[in-house]
């Protein structure tokens, strides 16, 4: 009984895709309705619960791999993370540019570091392109 109610603990403690889908079409609406400068803000505040829930947080890239906002790692925002890669070799973020480019919006599975856990684990990005961006989230696989 102790492993059911701690892998039901856990397991609310993850958001799921469609949380993420979710947070991803908030932050687009509050580009479109506030501007960048105060939508990037709003990302970048853990304070922020529209755009901090649990292990989702809001990211955005432009078409050359800017980081332009990063509700996790502040430090990220300004760097070229174009040829940024995962443990396996995965190309994150131009990974996400590919997919904003050719479809619009839609997931990229990767490795990252979940800001909960502290661990690197499986993860899915859901992204959208909005102008010349890709604004995103993430879930982590169990």
């Amino acid at each position: 009984m102790f492993a059911t109610v701690t892998g039901s603990a856990l397991a609310s403690d993850r958001a799921s895709a469609d949380d993420a889908v979710a947070m991803v079409k908030k932050a687009v609406a509050a580009i479109k309705a506030n501007g960048k400068d105060k939508a990037f803000a709003d990302f970048a505040d853990p304070a922020n619960k529209d755009f901090h829930d649990r292990d989702l947080y809001i990211y955005v890239y432009d078409m050359n791999g800017v980081a332009v906002a990063h509700g996790n790692n502040p430090k990220m925002v300004g760097k070229n993370l174009m040829d940024m890669k995962d443990n396996d070799g995965t190309p994150i973020i131009k990974s996400f540019i590919d997919v904003a480019n050719t479809k619009g919006k839609g997931w990229v599975d990767y490795k990252w570091p979940n800001p909960v856990t502290k661990a690197v684990e499986r993860k899915s990005g859901y992204v959208e392109k909005v102008d010349n961006l890709v604004v995103g989230s993430g879930i982590y696989k169990p």
